[in-house]
């Protein structure tokens, strides 16, 4: 017995380094392999109801999309991970610990054989600190993946921002609403999703994506200018109603045509959109309205204006007229022509409504010389019959009262309501020129002062920038209206082969912008982007394992 146990002994002492070497390896391969396993089902899905839950995306004060996956995800995903591995590895050993010990216990062999039993003890101790080894790498492998990840995300956050504030400023690009009781300026539309018609927000490089974000529905949008955001359709944040097409690579110009009841403003926008068509046209741009019903208000005016019945404006606020200028020289031209009703400059506090004077750098003053009392008191009772017979009447607002509240509106601006250009249009010049008192009208700021405007014309040559003038009447001179206009807005570059024989162009509603193309996942997937760093994630937390593994299992068998 004595020779039988010293042998046992002898064996066991033998094989201990073989047995600890094989114990280790089956149980940290055993953990491995399980950890491997649970990985690819937390990770490897692309459903959104796997073991680790997608939650629903946006918030009561977030926008309908999903945050970048290095924002949140990422760390449901590892804490899924983590409760599908650790407590099941770490019970599994604790199982065949005692499993070993049970069996071992009960035989009489244990005292012969016990050094192969403390083999086996020792190679799950030596597992354990392994797994514990590989545990700990892959805390700090998660860590440094976000780590990167992030590092790599903020930059382009930065850089895409500074870019698409670049391109803003470069092209002094201007957002406003055409919209009655709004005419709010903005600093970012809203943006519809083409999909499911959501609307988002904060569509620029942040939280939810550097470069798109990902909606609700799937559809993947671009964050800036510069990438097709402007291929989407936009929305006025205030009011909720549509934007042009081009809002944001184009820049918005706002003109707002003043004058009195009758002044004859609608008449000199209808001429101003047929020069700046013509013009446009010529020189190899295009002139398009941004909406079927501007269109159709524009053939009406034309038509009106050829049987010389223009109608009067209503009197309810007005949604800008709103042109696209495109151009051969990058960006164009959104115009917003402003053309409310005369009585709406009657009083200050309809002037006040009108908060749309506070965005634009020009403006239009259309002034009727026969609301001037001078001219009222000079017509002859032949040329009174001859203006009656041509259906004018004549106005009680004075037109030194419609600039002064205009003039008091503007002073409310921090400018100072400084407009950077202004154009003075003398309206109705073919039938003061047939009047005494007409004469030398094409010399506006010299006539204006000899009948009793003189002060508007010092007001407006002290305050404001440049000044011009024009008189205009029936038939056009298309090129000087262009040549007006184009300074108005600040189209100077352009040279101008307008031509008379354009006067009755009309701009037709196009569309500019290529939608972009909605493509939605199917209900009960995961966005893209989180599979892909999902399986990213997987790809290096099961080779840092494998590798630890073989590292640990070649340190202990070359000793």
């Amino acid at each position: 017995m004595l020779a039988f146990s010293t042998a046992c002994l002898v064996a066991g002492s033998l094989l201990f380094p073989a047995v600890v070497l094989l114990t280790l390896i089956v149980t940290t391969l055993a953990a491995a392999g399980y950890y491997a396993y649970q990985a690819g089902k937390v990770l490897l899905p692309s459903a959104s109801d796997g073991l680790s839950v997608l939650p629903p995306a946006g918030g009561p004060a977030k926008d309908p999309a999903y945050r970048h996956y290095l924002l949140g995800q990422v760390w449901r995903d590892w804490s899924a991970l983590d409760r599908a591995t650790r407590p099941v590895i770490i019970g599994r050993v604790r199982s065949v610990q005692a499993w070993i010990r049970q069996r071992w216990r009960d035989r009489p062999a244990i005292y012969f054989l016990f050094t192969l039993w403390l083999g086996i003890e020792a190679g799950v101790v030596l597992a354990v600190v392994a797994l514990a080894i590989v545990a700990v790498l892959l805390a700090v492998e998660y860590a440094l993946v976000v780590s990167v990840g992030l590092l790599m995300w903020l930059p382009c956050v930065l850089v895409l921002r500074g870019l698409d504030l670049s391109f803003a400023l470069v092209r002094r690009i201007m957002q406003i609403c055409p919209h009655p009781e709004c005419y709010d300026r903005l600093t970012l539309p809203e943006y519809a999703c083409p999909s499911c018609g959501k609307r988002h927000r904060r569509l620029i490089p942040n939280a939810d994506g550097a470069f798109r974000h990902v909606c609700v529905c799937g559809c993947r949008l671009p964050t800036t200018i510069l990438l097709g955001r402007h291929r989407l359709p936009a929305y006025c944040p205030g009011c909720d109603r549509p934007l042009p097409p081009r809002v944001g690579v184009a820049r918005i110009e706002a003109l707002p045509f003043v004058g009195g009841p009758d002044a004859g403003k609608t008449t000199f926008m209808t001429l101003v959109i047929a020069a700046l068509h013509g013009t446009v046209e010529v020189n190899g741009g295009r002139a398009s309205f941004v909406t079927r019903s501007d269109e159709i208000a524009f053939t009406r005016h034309q038509e009106e204006m050829r049987l010389g019945r223009v109608s009067k404006t209503p009197t309810p606020l007005p949604t800008a007229t709103m042109l696209d200028l495109s151009l051969p020289a990058p960006g164009g031209r959104i115009l917003y022509l402003f053309d409310p009703s005369g009585e709406h400059y009657t009083g200050a506090t309809k002037v006040e409504a009108m908060s749309y004077l506070a965005h634009g750098e020009a403006m239009v003053i259309v002034i009727d010389p026969f609301a001037l009392p001078l001219v009222q008191d000079s017509l002859t009772t032949a040329e009174r019959d001859m203006l009656s017979a041509a259906g004018i009447s004549f106005s009680s607002e004075d037109p030194a009262d419609t600039f002064q509240r205009v003039r008091n509106e503007f002073a409310s601006r921090p400018d100072g309501g400084r407009q950077k250009r202004v154009a003075v249009v003398v309206s109705k010049a073919d039938l003061l020129e047939k009047t005494t008192v007409g004469r030398g009208v094409n010399e506006v700021p010299r006539w204006l002062d000899g009948m009793g405007m003189g002060n508007m014309v010092r007001d407006l040559s002290n305050r404001m920038g440049e000044i011009r003038y024009l008189a205009s009447g029936l038939p056009p001179d298309l090129p000087a209206v262009a040549r007006l206009v184009e300074w108005l807005v600040g189209l100077v570059d352009l040279p101008l082969t307008a031509s008379a024989a354009l006067p009755y162009g009309r701009p037709t509603t196009e569309n500019p912008r290529k939608a972009w193309k909605a493509s939605a996942r199917r209900a009960g997937l995961m966005p893209v982007s989180y599979v892909a760093a999902r399986r990213t994630v997987f790809a290096a937390s099961v080779l840092l394992p494998g590798a630890t593994v073989a590292v640990v299992i070649s340190v202990f068998a070359t000793r």
